[in-house]
């Protein structure tokens, strides 16, 4: 067997063996999986999640994913717990840790403090008759019958199911929760998906001369004038109510003169009715989508009385972050 081969066979083993690990956390969700949950949701403060070496490297992902998905959360080093840091953690919290073999040291001293303080314990352990599993509320069990390292030693399956579990107990406390999508923008603000689900339209509209508009009773020179002059590949074109009606484009503009017609001809015979137009009160990543489905690059934008109150394109919406 050459070296690719042996590498992809190695691979393919460590895979088997955790996903078949992780396969078994499916039939341990029981009431000790409800009651972390109903011990997260009826909390006041926060959940303090703890745990040394690779627990403390996936913990820190679980308080991520918890604290991003509605659930205040974030994590104490367990050595620094024991030098100062347990003050962080008050009377309202709630303490996840994590433990593979539910023997770790700091516990011995952590452990009876959490309990005179009658903060409750949420323990992520494969030992389940062990003093973490002991001195919890509740025990999510991530026991596995084999790591994925061909020594046994290093935590492969076992992490892959603590990584699970966390997941799990996450989205399980989102969906309960009823956290959605613009939640979950407002602790995302800074990337592309909060410029998609915090920004609306009005955000990001031309406005005042920059929006490009003619009155029906226009020519065509007129609205090919304010065609050249804005940019946006498109005129909005209104009613005496300043309703949009419809639009005159760049290609309904060649089409025009390609039949033979004038530029000094009436302006109504020409526009596309009733044209597409955007809500200024959609998100932002609403409009991107509905332009890219229309196969179009700008739209006027109205209020609910369809009166013209903007313009966008996609270079706007790009400009943004969006897209």
């Amino acid at each position: 067997m050459d070296n690719a081969s042996t590498l992809l066979t190695f691979a393919r083993e460590t895979l088997e063996i955790e996903l078949a690990e992780a396969q078994r956390l499916l039939a341990r969700l029981d009431d000790n999986f409800v009651r972390a949950c109903e011990l997260l949701l009826s909390c006041r403060g926060k959940a303090v999640i703890s745990g040394i070496g690779k627990s403390g490297h996936i913990g820190k992902k679980i308080a991520a994913s918890l604290a991003s998905t509605g659930t205040p959360a974030f994590f104490l080093h367990p050595a620094e717990a024991l030098h100062g840091d347990l003050g962080m953690i008050g009377p309202d919290d709630v303490m996840i840790f994590i433990s593979y073999s539910g023997r770790a040291k700091e516990l011995d001293l952590i452990l009876p403090l959490l309990a005179e303080s009658r903060i409750p314990v949420i323990a992520i352990t494969g030992g389940t008759a062990s003093p973490l599993a002991q001195g919890a509320a509740c025990v999510l069990d991530i026991s596995v019958e084999r790591e994925a390292c061909p020594m046994g030693l290093a935590p492969t399956s076992s992490a892959v199911n603590t990584l699970m579990i966390g997941d799990a107990l996450a989205m399980a406390l989102m969906r309960q929760r009823g956290f959605n999508a613009e939640d979950f923008a407002r602790s995302h603000p800074g990337g592309s998906l909060g410029a998609r689900l915090l920004n609306r339209v009005h955000h990001l509209m031309r406005t005042g001369d920059r929006l490009p508009k003619v009155q029906e009773s226009a020519d065509v020179m007129a609205a090919m004038l304010e065609l050249s002059r804005t940019g946006l590949g498109l005129v909005a074109v209104c009613d005496e109510q300043q309703k949009v009606v419809g639009v005159f484009t760049d290609g309904d503009l060649r089409r025009w003169l390609v039949q033979g017609h004038k530029l000094e001809d009436p302006l109504s015979p020409a526009i596309t009715r009733p044209g597409y137009r955007l809500p200024e009160q959609w998100r932002a990543g609403e409009a991107l989508e509905a332009l890219h489905e229309q196969h179009i690059s700008a739209a006027p934008v109205v209020n609910v009385e369809g009166e013209l109150v903007g313009a966008l394109n996609l270079h706007d919406l790009h400009q943004a972050g969006i897209g």
